[in-house]
């Protein structure tokens, strides 16, 4: 009787740890997809901050050409 509780204690335990292995693999891979998620949004918001600032002067630009011929 008691061998079979020691087997049945130690597929118990293989189980859980195989449980917890898992369950720590996703979740390590779900912070691994975040944090590229994070650089991907980091990255588009210099590209788009990049964007608006030549808008900026290139508006300027023509704005002042406008202004020298009304001069």
């Amino acid at each position: 009787m008691d061998f079979f509780m020691i087997i049945g204690i130690v597929a118990i335990t293989g189980i859980i740890t195989d449980h917890l292995q898992t369950q720590t693999k996703n979740k390590r891979k779900i912070i691994q997809e975040e944090v590229e998620l994070e650089k991907l949004k980091h990255e588009n918001y210099l590209l788009e901050t990049e964007r608006l600032r030549l808008e900026l002067d290139r508006r300027n630009e023509d704005q002042r050409g406008e202004n020298k011929r009304l001069l």
